[in-house]
């Protein structure tokens, strides 16, 4: 072997030694004998290096995988002796090998079992156990061995085809009948060796128990012997944990119901008498939240088999197995309770699936009822925070909670449905006792009863937030809670989170201000002052930020008495903050976004005149249009880059503070019905001279490209003298991306106006288009994917671009492009060209597509009929070239389907261009009836189909369903298909996608 490339497989090796290495294991890879000098290696022990150890096993591992049934009796041979003559070894060596090399061979073990085990090596298993007999390091490999078999055939994380699939189950059933109860055997006699000297060994075979019971003979191991075993290693410090989680294997294994009945009260039964039912005196944690996933599992493994028994009509079973789920739910009470929040976690799925059960039963006992209302505490409990919860930097234990939190609130909804009456009067039990002494309450305790009500919401859902009609029972508890809320001061709290709750709630029930207004003001003046848009806390201004939006926004027309008292308050919130001033903003520019949002509503949505309406939004935007000219002339001045990107920043969040505002109006209330055009008009001819700014373009163009967006919507005909002249700077020294993001403006003005715009479609059309292949013929790194994806979605872009012009009627726009596409089209020609010589791989098919689609006189037809201008660009510039016969249907899209079929239309008939006949019959028709034959081709694939279809057939339909037969035949479309196709194929493809257009 190579001594100074196996230097590189050092951790601590420089980047040249770790690529050399890389190298020469891809050569020894492909080598057709490599593998066996590291057979020799591995066999003979030649080196000590860890890593050029588990170097040998991958080269053993690639060929058994990849290339074993290449190999000759002999080759194979020789790789089961050096796995076994290794394993040998693994007993007699001084030191064990390191756990990652242990783990390898056991993974190269498996691997050959798989391939072998059926034919050439049905003794695996005992010429294994023959060689590691109880040895306490061959005990390990065995083990390992086992998992890593397991793990081929069983592990569901990895995927598997189906036929591999088939070969595992074989496997499984010839494992069954031949080998699995000595297998069972030999787990039996190490647990009873080694379970009191060696709990490594232990531990790993209890895993290994676990993981087969789910396809073996249960028989096997729930039996006496086995499980007196198991019951004793739950009383080991060091084994009962993995004892814990081998008895739940045992109980999730599908059986009969009645059985399984049997084999959960016969395990309970076993455990209690063995005091582990007694949770308060256990200390272990670790074990606990192994047990409590054990009891969740024999709950649930008891209501499955109550739901089976009740479908079954086996009604006497099922009492008898809903008496046993009884007996076992003062246990999971205890369980969910837990101060441990990993151990009540765990056992929340029998819970959930328990009330699932009484929600069911026509009616509850005494008892029943009395455990919902144990759930019910239970869960208002474990709610509550816990005091080392870090507010200001959560972390992952703080994501932790908060996904409990989540199972709870589950929980939650589930008693709901159970007793909605109780759980409404036990929240408001505990909200109105917490609410009544808040200033003395822990902020957790405070929290949480916010919280109880905030979540009732959604427990006990009604139509549009209607908590306050209907059930005139909950709407006054409801109503009764929120007026506490508000009129308590509990908004006052320090600490955030219950200043958060508060917000968070009074949202939440924003219907409750339409019942009883009088109340608004509060709420307005805890939002605006200290205690929401300026807290002392980030956090708490900028959700407050968001939820003042959704507040006002929902109260509407309640909120005219405070309009210009809001705007007054929230004016210096909104100052754009330039980089120069030191200035740190209560709010980042995310949230002013809300701020300037909240504002547009208030004006928008008030009642005042068209006249006040504009004033009021002109003394809005007017400080944002005149600190964006300063700002502008400040960035044309700038030198220091840095200074450039902030000073920019600030102009485009000027541009997008604009925007926002103009979300407030709607179809009810337009720019024009505000009379706040004019404002709007202003903003545009102060923000588009940021376009022919040559400094930080991408920044300031994508701010102006947004603004342009909403204009189109809320200005509509009155933005259109912009466009021209914003199209024109913005297709100035552009880069793909910014292609992308402009051709959405452009198709919008297309979809939006059509023929309105078709001047201006005429004028900018070859000056986009030349923009777009300007930027796709630019050479780039092969290995950028960066740049590859970038020119991808480039061509998308392109395609809907087209879809666009031609969907809206405006083919003319295409058609009349006149001299100015000549030089284009060459270009094309050229493109067209060296993407052919990519495609086509056969010479032959090269020659032929040459030979139709370039001669001079279809090159000089093409020039003189404009109208195929488009044709051609969609013919061979779209990706794969479509006449190709290749693989490029389907990844083909229905936006160059659709394209096509437009063009179709358009050019087809008998009034179309001389030659555009023979030009479908010749080049695209072929292509679209080889194309589905192609493996590529997924007939699952629904767009797949439809392109098919509608590229294929429709094409043909300007010119007469009747003359398809005589064209086919004219153009030799049928002697060209029936060449390259077997008729039944072609028949069943077709027959599938429903076309029965082909006439022998």
């Amino acid at each position: 072997m190579d001594e100074q490339a196996l230097l590189g497989l050092n951790p601590n090796a420089d980047a040249d030694f770790r690529q050399r290495a890389l190298a020469y294991f891809e050569q020894l890879k492909i080598s057709q004998d490599a593998w066996q000098v590291c057979a020799e290696a591995l066999a003979q022990s030649i080196y000590s290096d860890d890593h050029i150890k588990f170097f040998c096993f991958q080269v053993l591992e690639h060929q058994v995988k990849f290339k074993y049934s290449e190999l000759t009796e002999v080759q194979q041979q020789l790789i089961r002796e050096t796995l076994i003559t290794w394993l040998q070894a693994q007993m007699l060596n001084p030191q064990p090998e390191k756990t990652f090399i242990r783990n390898k061979a056991a993974q190269v073990f498996a691997l050959l079992f798989v391939t072998e085990y059926l034919t050439k090596w049905p003794k695996f298993f005992f010429d294994i156990l023959s060689v590691v007999d109880l040895n306490p390091r061959g005990v390990d490999m065995y083990l390992r061995i086992l998992m890593a078999v397991d793990a081929e055939l069983v592990d569901r994380d990895v995927v598997h085809t189906s036929e591999e699939a088939r070969r595992n189950t074989l496997l499984k059933d010839t494992m069954r009948e031949q080998c699995i109860p000595s297998l069972v055997e030999s787990w039996y006699q190490i647990l009873q060796n080694y379970q009191y000297n060696n709990s490594e060994l232990t531990c790993q075979c209890l895993e290994v128990v676990g993981a087969y019971v789910s396809w073996i003979d249960l028989s096997l191991i729930a039996n006496e012997r086995f499980i007196n075993m198991l019951l004793g290693h739950m009383s080991v410090e060091v084994l009962r944990e993995e004892a814990c989680d081998c008895l739940f294997e045992i109980v999730n294994k599908g059986m009969d119901p009645i059985d399984k009945t049997k084999l959960v009260e016969s395990l309970c039964q076993v455990l209690q008498s063995a005091g582990l039912f007694s949770i308060d005196q256990e200390d272990d944690v670790d074990f606990l939240a192994r047990f409590s996933k054990l009891v969740n599992g024999m709950g649930q493994a008891l209501i499955a088999s109550w739901t089976k028994l009740i479908k079954n009509g086996d009604m006497k079973s099922a009492q008898d197995t809903l008496q046993a789920i009884e007996a076992k739910v003062a246990l999971m009470l205890q369980l969910l309770i837990h101060e441990d929040d990993d151990i009540s976690s765990n056992i929340i799925g029998f819970c959930y699936d328990y009330l699932h059960i009484l929600k069911q039963l026509s009616a509850l006992s005494d008892q029943q009822k009395a455990n919902v209302e144990a759930i019910m505490l239970a869960v208002m409990k474990k709610l509550t925070y816990d005091e080392e919860y870090n507010f200001e930097n959560e972390g992952e234990d703080e994501a932790m909670f908060v996904e409990y939190r989540k199972q709870l609130k589950l929980l939650l909804d589930r008693l709901a449905q159970v007793s909605p009456e109780l759980l409404l009067a036990s929240v408001r039990r505990v909200f109105n006792t917490t609410l009544q002494n808040w200033q003395t309450t822990r902020f957790m305790e405070v929290e949480v009863a916010i919280r109880l009500l905030y979540m009732l919401a959604e427990a006990l859902p009604v139509s549009h937030g209607a908590h306050f009609s209907g059930d005139v029972t909950k709407a006054t508890a409801l109503q009764d809670m929120m007026r506490t809320l508000v009129t308590s001061g509990v908004s006052a709290y320090q600490h955030t989170s219950v200043t958060l709750e508060f917000f968070e709630t009074v949202v939440r029930y924003e219907k409750f201000f339409a019942v009883e207004p009088q109340h608004i003001p509060t709420v307005l003046m805890a939002f605006l002052d200290h205690r929401g848009l300026r807290h002392t806390s980030p956090k708490v201004r900028s959700r407050t930020a968001y939820l003042f939006s959704r507040f006002v926004k929902s109260l509407n027309k309640q909120m005219n008495p405070f309009i210009e008292d809001v705007l007054n308050r929230i004016q210096d919130l909104m100052e754009l903050s330039p980089p120069e001033n030191g200035y740190q903003a209560l709010l980042s520019s995310d949230d002013q976004l809300f701020i300037y949002e909240t504002a547009g509503v208030l004006i928008v949505n008030s009642e005042y005149s068209a006249e006040r309406k504009q004033v009021l939004m002109r003394n809005l935007l007017t400080p944002l249009m005149e600190k964006f000219k300063v700002l502008l002339e400040k960035l044309m001045m700038a030198q220091d880059e840095d200074r450039q990107m902030a000073l920019a920043d600030c102009l485009n969040h000027a541009v997008g503070f604009a925007s926002r505002t103009s979300k407030a109006f709607s179809n009810k209330q337009t720019v024009k019905q505000c009379g706040c055009s004019e404002v709007y008009l202003d903003c545009l001819q102060t923000f588009l001279p940021a376009l022919s700014c040559p400094l930080q373009k991408e920044v300031l163009r994508s701010g102006v490209r947004t603004f342009l967006h909403r204009m189109i919507i809320c200005l509509e005909e009155e933005v259109l003298p912009f466009i021209p002249s914003a199209s024109e700077h913005m297709l100035k020294d552009c880069e793909a991306k910014d292609l992308q993001e402009f051709i959405p403006l452009i198709n919008q003005i297309t979809a939006k106006f059509k023929t309105q715009v078709s001047p201006f479609l005429q004028q900018m059309f070859m000056p986009l288009l030349h923009a777009i292949f300007e930027v796709l013929l630019l050479p780039a790194e092969e290995n950028d994917q960066s740049a590859a994806l970038e020119k991808q979605m480039l061509r998308r872009s392109y395609f809907a671009f087209l879809q666009t012009v031609t969907g809206s009627g405006m083919s003319e726009v295409i058609a009349n492009q006149g001299e100015t596409s000549q030089k284009y089209l060459r270009f094309v020609q050229k493109r067209a060209i060296l993407k052919l010589k990519h495609v086509f791989q056969v010479q032959r098919m090269w020659n032929v597509c040459c030979s139709l689609s370039f001669k001079e006189q279809w090159i000089t037809q093409i020039l003189l009929h404009r109208r195929l201008v488009l044709l051609f660009f969609l013919s061979w510039w779209s990706s794969g070239v479509r006449m190709s016969f290749q693989n490029s249907y389907p990844s083909a899209t229905t936006q160059e389907a659709i394209i096509e079929l437009k063009l179709f239309f358009f050019l087809g008939g008998k009034d179309g261009p001389v030659g555009f006949a023979d030009f479908v019959y010749k080049h695209i028709v072929p292509a679209c009836f080889l194309a589905p034959l192609k493996q590529t081709f997924d007939l699952a694939d629904a767009q797949t189909v439809l392109v098919c279809i509608m590229d294929g057939f429709f094409c043909i339909y300007p010119y007469g369903a009747d003359s398809s037969y005589q064209n086919y035949n004219s153009h030799g479309v049928l002697k060209i298909v029936i060449s390259e196709i077997k008729s039944l194929r072609f028949c069943r493809i077709f027959l599938h996608l429903g076309i029965c257009m082909i006439n022998y």
